[in-house]
């Protein structure tokens, strides 16, 4: 990578992420595993963390602490996070929107339902 961060999207049991994060990361990298990670990874390269010198951050998101400042850098106009929003569907289409994303289709990051 080229940063000295890698950030690593690993939900439940998605150990390919972890172990891709720690072959891209660069050595005296930072590894950040932010939110819910509730997996027994198999075959993870803690060697290959080792003879990097990496660091791990880890724990669950802050969400309180982070959602007012983030609300309000929105609604002044200083960020706009409307980039990760791939699909927008009625509210009835939810189950299949679901699926959508937890198969990875279609381009699927964040889906945005309309009641």
């Amino acid at each position: 990578m080229d940063k000295a961060k890698t950030l690593v999207g690993v939900g439940t049991d998605r150990a390919h992420a972890l172990r891709e994060a720690i072959m891209c990361c660069r050595k005296g990298g930072t590894i950040s595993i932010p939110g819910v990670y509730v997996g027994f990874p198999d075959k993870v390269p803690f060697g290959a963390a080792m003879n990097k010198g990496l660091t791990f951050k880890m724990g669950q998101t802050h969400t309180q602490r982070y959602t007012k400042p983030l609300l309000e850098k929105i609604q002044a106009g200083a960020i706009d996070p409307s980039f990760v929003i791939t699909h927008r569907l009625p509210l009835a289409e939810g189950p299949a929107a679901y699926r959508t994303f937890r198969d990875k289709k279609d381009g699927c990051i964040k889906v945005v339902l309309k009641p």
